[in-house]
């Protein structure tokens, strides 16, 4: 998902997809937990987005402990992106016993990057598999240097034209990619996703199924509505940007809102007998919070 660019720290604040993502799960989180405290504030997280965050290696260490964020949701090999996102909860569950609020933030933050990335329709697309047909059969660990990624190989003159236009060019891989994300990114700028704080019942059930399950079903979900496929076929239009604001996102917001609820029960800092508050939604699209009986 698009989270601006990774020239400053303020990159992407604004119009960042990941951290209006933050920014909204953290706000939601409030209605679910005991002591709001005990977990960082929406600004300690964001200091973990954009050129601090996931993407900010690319460009400090390309090809080198660079998080690779696409997920299969109706395959079987998804086992090192299942393996990262477990290994952050087990990190963030540690360091919010700990109480190291520094380090709960950056767990927390990349936590919540590798979840929507792993949510994201564009990034259910076999990105890799047809980067490395782009690349000449040149796997994406040869991509180590800033120009090995920004300039696609060729054996001769006109072929390296060819792959830089297939990557770089109208209907390329990455321009693609990059549209859909910067799309979704200003769709949803002005919206407060009221809507998208999680029930009671999604509350017993991350309890009952924990985060990667949980995970994987919001992963199937979106992916059934063929977002991405039917993007790079019209583009966007009214239908699609509803499903962004409808669907999409409001799932993306309950699963980082719940994954970083059920971090802080496994680290015992929530009482699970706590109902989550209840939300009226009135007429202008706003919400008011009215406690759970």
């Amino acid at each position: 998902m698009w989270s601006g660019t990774t020239v400053t720290k303020f990159s992407g604040r604004i119009w960042g997809a990941h951290q209006k993502i933050d920014r909204v799960a953290r706000r939601h989180l409030v209605r679910m937990v005991d002591d709001n405290l005990a977990f960082p504030s929406g600004g300690k997280i964001l200091q973990f987005e954009g050129r601090n965050g996931p993407d900010g290696i690319k460009n400090k260490s390309p090809a080198k402990d660079e998080p690779w964020h696409y997920y299969s949701p109706f395959k079987d090999d998804n086992d090192k992106f299942i393996e990262l996102i477990t290994s952050h909860y087990d990190q963030l569950v540690k360091e919010l016993k700990a109480g190291n609020k520094e380090r709960t933030a950056f767990e927390a933050a990349w936590l919540a990057h590798a979840l929507v990335d792993g949510l994201t329709p564009a990034h259910h697309y076999p990105y890799e598999e047809k980067l490395t047909e782009i690349r000449g059969g040149e796997g994406i660990e040869t991509r180590d240097t800033l120009k090995g990624k920004i300039v696609m190989p060729g054996n001769t003159k006109r072929e390296m034209i060819s792959n830089n236009w297939k990557m770089w060019g109208f209907g390329g891989l990455l321009s693609t990619h990059g549209f859909f994300e910067f799309g979704v990114a200003s769709i949803i700028k002005p919206i407060s996703f009221g809507e998208a704080v999680p029930t009671e019942h999604d509350r017993l059930i991350m309890l009952d199924i924990g985060p990667v399950e949980w995970f994987k079903r919001a992963a199937r979900e979106i992916a059934v509505l063929d977002m991405y496929d039917r993007y790079c076929v019209t583009g966007w239009n009214a239908k699609l940007t509803l499903e962004v604001r409808q669907k999409l996102i409001p799932v993306i917001i309950r699963t980082v809102t719940l994954t970083w609820y059920s971090a802080m029960v496994d680290a015992g800092l929530v009482d699970k007998s706590r109902k989550v508050t209840k939300i009226k939604f009135v007429s202008n699209k706003t919400s008011k919070a009215v406690e759970a009986s």
